[in-house]
């Protein structure tokens, strides 16, 4: 659901020879997979700036007048609500609406078609310097009545890349939450939507975004994938918006947080270096749930990666996590979080020297890792020997339960599924997806068109495609030219070169144990690789839970997020956290 994140591809000869299809193949399996949001209802005593309870904002120019392509108009719809967290009841005013956002280039300023020399750029028409691609991004505000234009502002997105928001929206923080199954499929329809008590209202007014192209969010104009789907374009994309939302509702001395989850954490890495260093808008701190930074990390495929072993060494504790919840160890293991310590240590120590030694290593000690490795994951120890040694995500999930015919869960290793081919090397579906998405998809569409008024006639998407035309070239900060799109990408210089121009910001990694999308010990090891200053470090904290890839769908884990995050903007939103380790 939310978040079906991108994997990595080859290095060096590798690198030269991949080509768009199999490349589509490769970031299709962890990119097909992101989906998860919000949104909910009631009025503000003292309404934010620009906020109007009108259907639509009529444009003041005509594109006659100045020459620009103009598909999209912004649009807003307002309505009110109250929810209830900790036992205090929080009115607020919901505005749905649209905001409209150019590619990198567009000049705000009009132009006389004629008086410009022909544009014969990407995106261009000739008739004007400006790009014609626009994106009309979708968003819900929910603002605290008489809350304030100082109070924090939270902007929350989920990945994919290609899913809206709706997972965030309606699971987690919006203040209406539909109520699903903890680890099994949800029964169809009718659904239940009830308060949310673990929204973020209570500490910061939120602002859910659809990605262009997602949800309600629409793309229009010439070459519009090229200018809005990949790593740079996206992240360009949501800066405008943040850049817009900030004026248009009067927020720019609110305290400022980014919240990402799977695709959303690089988006969030890219994003608030651009926001930072080309922007001057320092933000107060980042929120990453379900991380992946570096996708030479995935688990999905790293076999087609030769040499680089790390995948199968920082996934080992969620495999070991999975295998505990399905009874598939020997011995007995009451505490989890001390097993996975013990998994940890391992990973890091006798198995990674293990993968070093690669056809060195001698027969006696290869099948002491694989007895080590079956005692961890409950695997065969004859299928990891011919595996040697090396377990991708999709082989794992496959083989864990197939005894039992049954497919274990991908976005969350609790959930699982008939096996749909039993005689299959990797996975081909995911139960934890196939069992949460009707009831979000349906939640949502009857939510945001009875109580937000949104479109009646305007179909939601909650997720699209995007992995055949996402374009994975990035220029890292300082970097030129940028990374081809063949190869695998890296975020983690803009996190770290953000942390850098502005050492006040605060991370905050929240990771389910559970999760073999963007496993948990995955984001521990980016973060303590990041190209900064040891004394930085102390600015990232991390917060695991017993659950997956969307730690709230589980109730309880949902509780603990709130806390956690709450907790994290309460603490970095007075001021009193400046300066790097204080």
């Amino acid at each position: 659901m939310s978040r079906w994140t991108a994997i990595g591809r080859s290095k060096a000869n590798r690198r030269a020879q991949v080509k768009p299809q199999a490349k589509a193949i490769r970031y299709g399996t962890l990119l097909a997979a992101a989906v998860f949001a919000f949104l909910s209802v009631e009025v503000l005593a003292d309404p934010p700036a620009s906020t109007s309870s009108s259907d639509k904002e009529s444009s003041t120019e005509s594109p006659k007048a100045t020459g620009k392509f103009e598909p999209f108009k912004s649009e807003s719809k307002t309505s009110t609500g109250s929810v209830t967290v900790g036992g205090q009841t929080i009115a607020y005013q919901a505005v749905a609406g649209t905001l409209i956002v150019h590619p990198k280039g567009w000049d705000d300023v009009p132009h006389d078609p004629k008086a410009d020399k022909e544009d014969t750029s990407p995106g261009s028409e000739g008739d004007g310097h400006n790009p014609t691609a626009e994106a009309s991004m979708f968003y819900v505000a929910y603002f605290k009545n008489s809350g304030g234009t100082t109070r924090p502002v939270t902007f929350l997105y989920n990945g994919g890349p290609g899913s809206a928001t709706v997972w965030l929206h309606m699971g987690a923080f919006g203040p209406r939450r539909i109520v699903t199954s903890t680890d099994s499929h949800t029964p169809a329809a009718p659904y239940s939507v009830v308060n949310n008590a673990s929204s973020l209202l209570d500490v910061s007014d939120l602002v859910f975004i659809d990605a262009p192209g997602t949800g309600f969010s629409r793309i229009a104009g010439k070459d519009k994938e090229k200018a809005f789907f990949g790593i740079d374009q996206d992240a360009y994309a949501f800066a405008e918006f943040v850049s817009q939302f900030l004026t248009k509702y009067g927020r720019w001395n609110s305290p400022k947080y980014l919240f990402g989850e799977s695709y959303g954490t690089p988006r969030s890495a890219v994003l608030i270096n651009q926001l930072e260093a080309d922007r001057s808008v320092d933000f107060n701190g980042v929120i990453l749930l379900s991380q992946i930074l570096s996708f030479d990390l995935s688990p999905d495929r790293p076999a087609n990666n030769p040499g680089i072993d790390v995948p199968y060494e920082t996934v080992l504790p969620t495999y070991a996590a999975t295998a505990w919840y399905h009874h598939k160890l020997s011995g007995d293991h009451p505490d989890l979080p001390a097993l996975l310590a013990e998994v940890e240590q391992f990973a890091m120590g006798d198995y990674a020297r293990a993968l070093a030694a690669g056809s060195d290593l001698p027969a006696a000690e290869r099948t002491a890792i694989a007895q080590k490795l079956h005692d961890y994951t409950g695997l065969p120890v004859e299928y990891i020997l011919k595996a040697d040694l090396r377990i991708d995500g999709g082989e794992f999930r496959q083989t864990l339960q197939s005894t039992e015919e049954m497919t274990t869960g991908r976005l969350d290793t609790r959930f699982s599924g008939p096996d749909i081919d039993p005689l299959s090397q990797r996975a081909n579906y995911d139960p934890q997806s196939s069992a949460l998405s009707s009831a979000y998809v349906s939640a949502f569409n009857d939510y945001a068109r009875k109580e937000l008024h949104w479109t009646p006639d305007e179909a939601f998407k909650p997720s699209i495609g995007t992995f055949r035309t996402w374009n994975f070239s990035h220029a890292q900060p300082g970097q030129a030219p940028p990374i081809p799109s063949g190869m695998p990408a890296n975020v983690l210089p803009d996190l770290a070169n953000a942390m850098k121009i502005n050492p006040t910001l605060k991370v905050q990694l929240n990771a389910g144990y559970f999760d073999l999308a963007t496993p948990f010990y995955q984001g521990v090891y980016e973060m303590h690789h990041l190209p900064m200053p040891a004394k930085l470090q102390s600015n990232i904290e991390y917060k695991f839970y017993d659950s997956g890839h969307m730690v709230y769908a589980k109730d309880s884990s949902l509780r603990a997020l709130h806390d956690n995050v709450a907790g994290f903007i309460r603490r970095t939103s007075t001021g009193k956290e400046a300066g790097a380790g204080t």
